[in-house]
């Protein structure tokens, strides 16, 4: 047993068989992963009878006995268990070379995370080219206008037309330092650069910007403690997050955008600061609250890339704090920040 004790200790699936083909090991992640059958002593094609893409039976192709004798075995694949993608690796045994087997090892581990994640690769590739080709598509128009036209387009015309390939140049450039953040956050690899910022003062300049850029002060209100406990924050970093939660509520709610900067207590009782952002709209409905953090998710009632609240939550808790979201007193979305305060940390 002490083979089969070392054996269970593998995280992947593993069956041995001797020189008959009969099993002699099958270890405990392989028995999980095969639901526990009568495996001692039985042929390796009946323990784990895998088939190829188009159904055939795959030990019949791989002949492990047979064949020939300069094969010492098989790559990893992608084989099926039963309509079930399995990832299997095979060794080929001999106790000569040129002999016939003598052991068959063969590992095994399930697919399906596998799978999922060349789905998500493949969602990934298919959202950035959508939202890369839509800019990309007017500059090209009206770069090909002016190019063709120029001579006979009246200046305003032409300010117009260079305005529009400014602004499209500039939201793909937005997506592409999006997509870089949204790497570092899955990678751990976030770099902060912290130090005692304001909050208030810091809120106060994400929404002078909006004014500025044409909305109407109106539509902002802020409210900020008298006293705040200090804080050490990455100040560009920390405006992401603001700038991204006051562009969640102006594009997907409604009515005023409340800002609020307040004291709090963080979980353990350490000291925090408290930001939140509320609107009027519609909100969002409790069954999709634990999906909105999600890359690349979108409610599709209005655009953007999907990456914005990917990145607040990657870089509040690269801070070490937590972000959530509820229902706003007037009813909208309510998302609340909050962000450990005190001394100045170490270096991250």
């Amino acid at each position: 047993m002490g083979d089969l004790d070392a054996y269970d200790q593998l995280p992947d699936g593993v069956l041995v068989a001797g020189p008959d083909g009969r099993v002699t090991v099958l270890n405990a992640a392989g028995r999980k992963l095969l639901g526990a059958p009568a495996w001692a002593g039985r042929d390796y094609r009946e323990v784990l009878p895998l088939t190829d893409a188009d159904g055939g039976d795959w030990w019949a192709c791989a002949a492990p006995y047979g064949g020939l004798r300069i094969r010492t075995g098989h790559p990893e694949r992608l084989l099926e268990l039963h309509g079930r993608p399995l990832l299997v690796t095979a060794r080929y045994v001999r106790d000569r070379p040129n002999g016939p087997t003598v052991t068959l090892v063969v590992a095994f581990r399930d697919a399906r995370a596998r799978r999922r994640a060349d789905r998500d690769r493949s969602d990934l590739v298919s959202t950035v080219a959508h939202e890369i080709r839509s800019p990309l598509t007017t500059v090209k128009g009206f770069t090909a206008t002016l190019l063709a036209k120029w001579d006979r387009l009246a200046d305003p015309q032409k300010r117009a037309m260079l305005a529009a390939v400014n602004a499209d140049a500039d939201r793909v450039t937005r997506l592409l330092s999006d997509l870089l953040d949204v790497s570092r956050i899955d990678a751990g690899r976030l770099r902060l650069r912290r130090q005692v910022v304001d909050v208030p003062a810091l809120v106060g300049r994400v929404l002078a910007g909006r004014v500025a850029s044409g909305e109407r002060p109106d539509r902002f209100t802020l409210a900020a403690a008298d006293r705040l406990p200090e804080t050490w924050l990455d100040p560009d970093r920390v405006t992401q997050v603001v700038a991204n939660l006051v562009e969640n509520a102006v594009r997907h709610g409604a009515g005023t955008v409340s800002v609020a900067v307040g004291p709090a207590r963080a979980p353990d009782g350490a000291a925090a600061v408290v930001l939140s952002v509320a609107d009027e709209g519609a909100g969002v409905p409790a069954r999709l609250r634990p999906r909105i953090f999600s890359r690349f998710w979108r409610d599709g009632r209005a655009g953007g890339s999907g990456l914005g609240l990917h990145i607040v939550k990657g870089i509040v808790e690269a801070h070490g704090g937590t972000v959530g979201v509820d229902t706003a007193p007037g009813g909208g979305a309510l998302f609340r920040v909050l962000l450990p305060a005190g001394g100045p940390p170490y270096e991250q």
